[in-house]
């Protein structure tokens, strides 16, 4: 694949953002721009091991895509840092480099500034945690009245072929469906990028705003799925959705990015931390360019610090990420890939899906749901969520078989106790 580098404040702005797709993102308030507070407020360079990653690389050579509202052209901290973009929604701009929507809009040149902030001379302003990494803006959204040009479903699709066309080692998809399951489409978008050896990296959702669960593409087999923890490395309650796909941790809260109009605000959500883990990504791919996708993905999860006893958490994943041992330690390698997984996926639950009825007479349609409204992490959002009594995969899986067998087995027990009473009641009788 072409271009991959491994191959070749006092005024407080209170209120929170509100975003058309269900961006994972909780209230922004303006801050001082001194250069001394916003670099001493990244807390998580420091905290999390980045700089002393930044002793074997800061990322030069690897491309993250990120796909969200767009990179907005003119804060001084991405001068440079994006190569290229595109607009999907019918919205924006074609270099995707024009916000979509009206207020949230700034979503997405937050995130590009987590990943890839150049900062500003004397070391003032934002700088991301991959600082020297390329980035491409790849636009979506609704417009301001929540209409939607391209359905959206169609939008993340299409955006995830087109990053993998332009070179990116790296998705960054700081976004929800609101939903446990997704489109057959998104089946075959991200096996393309799998089968490209890209690393997607998705937003767990915010309970905050009413994101109780993680929704797609967060629960698509070989995503790399990211909780939110608060300064402290607990999990955030309202900056963070639980489950099962979760895969490591990181800082949720107390984040600070760059605005289109270039200043800073201080901002919460998993939306802020998928991006952290798309730039330690973006480290380990440029410090280790032979590494499959798989393997890097090995990295970051391995090294992560476990939390509590669980080895694998629905809360922490594999626990809180550590940039340096991610960077520099030693790892094995991966036992799976991502396309491997979403592939054994596909075989086993979208034929499930179209097995017909023997009763019916004749084979049946699979049944559709309506497409949901997408989520880009936002303020406090209005959560439009799926129908809790339709089955999903999912659902399925971890829900209705561990009940089936349950019952199954309480079953074969209470007629045991049932036909032991009754024997026990002969013999007295006799």
């Amino acid at each position: 694949m072409g271009g991959r580098g491994r191959r070749a404040g006092r005024a407080w702005r209170s209120g929170a953002l509100a975003s058309l797709l269900a961006l994972l993102l909780l209230g922004a308030q303006a801050m001082p721009a001194h250069a001394d507070t916003v670099r001493d407020m990244q807390y998580w360079l420091g905290d999390y091991g980045f700089t002393t990653a930044w002793e074997t690389t800061r990322g030069a050579g690897v491309t993250v895509a990120v796909i969200d509202t767009g990179i907005a052209d003119g804060p001084a901290e991405l001068n440079g840092a994006v190569a290229g973009g595109v607009d999907v929604s019918g919205l924006g701009s074609p270099d995707g480099r024009t916000p979509v929507g009206s207020e949230g809009s700034e979503h997405g040149t937050l995130v590009a500034s987590m990943i890839a902030g150049r900062g500003k001379t004397g070391g003032a302003g934002v700088i991301g945690v991959a600082p020297e990494a390329r980035l491409l803006s790849v636009s979506v959204g609704f417009g301001s009245d929540g209409s939607a040009i391209v359905p959206w479903d169609d939008q993340i699709a299409t955006a995830v072929r087109w990053a993998v066309d332009n070179g990116a080692d790296v998705i960054n998809m700081s976004l929800t469906r609101n939903s446990l399951d997704w489109p057959e489409s998104w089946d075959d978008a991200f096996l393309y990028a799998f089968s490209h050896d890209v690393v997607v990296v998705a937003a767990a959702g915010n309970r905050g705003s009413g994101t109780v669960e993680v929704g797609a593409p967060a629960t698509i087999p070989g995503v790399l799925t990211v909780a939110g923890v608060d300064r402290a490395g607990s999990a955030s309650f309202d900056a963070s959705s639980q489950g099962i796909t979760i895969a490591v941790a990181a800082p949720s809260e107390q984040l600070v990015g760059v605005t289109p109009a270039g200043s800073y605000v201080q901002w919460q959500g998993t939306s802020g931390a998928a991006p952290i883990v798309s730039g330690l990504v973006a480290l380990v791919r440029s410090a280790w360019p032979e590494l499959s996708a798989a393997d890097v993905m090995q990295r970051v999860t391995a090294t992560a610090k476990q939390v509590g006893d669980s080895a694998q958490s629905p809360i922490y994943g594999a626990g809180l990420i550590d940039a340096a041992k991610a960077v520099t330690g030693s790892v094995g390698p991966a036992s799976t890939t991502p396309e491997q997984q979403l592939s054994d996926w596909i075989t086993l639950y979208r034929r499930a899906e179209q097995v017909p009825d023997p009763d019916a007479g004749a084979a049946q349609p699979p049944a559709t749901r309506s497409p949901l409204p997408p989520t880009i992490p936002q303020g406090e959002s209005i959560e439009v969520r799926a129908n809790p009594f339709l089955p999903t995969p999912a659902t399925l899986l971890y829900g209705s078989l561990p009940l089936a067998l349950l019952l199954g087995t309480g079953s074969l027990v209470v007629l045991g106790v049932i036909g032991a009473t009754r024997h026990f009641k002969r013999v007295l009788q006799e």
